[in-house]
């Protein structure tokens, strides 16, 4: 059996040269937020500030906390997860009362937590809101 010749210096410099700029690309591709702590809903309730916030017919981001509290025209408040239910991307962006997940592009109504554009199929996670002495209070659905 004939012996194989080994790899040149350029080859190997070369291969070692494209290893990391692939792994950029695995980087890329991993939606932000799967597998990270910090990407969850409150596991416990959470004062998330003013109730004067949330305008009736609009809604409130709060990224830090990954929840959306959204006022109907009654004044009743509603409050949902904003971990996209596609890839569990967090959500960062309210464009009036609509959420875009900015992994795929899925959008939810923040009133009703109901997807508006695939690729996401279930509605948002519904939580717990109330207001206590003018704050508003959300966290797990009881």
């Amino acid at each position: 059996m004939p012996a194989r010749p080994s790899p040149s210096r350029r080859t190997v410099l070369r291969g070692a040269a494209v290893a990391p700029v692939a792994g950029l690309g695995l980087a890329a591709c991993a939606a932000p937020g799967q597998g990270d702590p910090a990407a969850a809903t409150p596991t416990a309730p959470v004062d998330l500030g003013a109730e004067t916030e949330v305008p009736k017919d609009g809604a409130k981001l709060y990224r830090d906390h990954n929840v959306v509290i959204s006022r109907d025209g009654s004044g009743a408040l509603k409050a949902y997860s904003t971990i996209c239910t596609h890839a569990g991307c967090p959500i960062d962006k309210l464009q009036g009362t609509t959420l875009i997940c900015p992994c795929h592009g899925s959008q939810f109504d923040a009133v009703t937590g109901k997807v508006v554009q695939a690729p996401a199929t279930e509605p948002l996670a519904e939580l717990s809101v109330k207001t206590t002495k003018g704050r508003i209070i959300a966290g797990p659905a009881a």
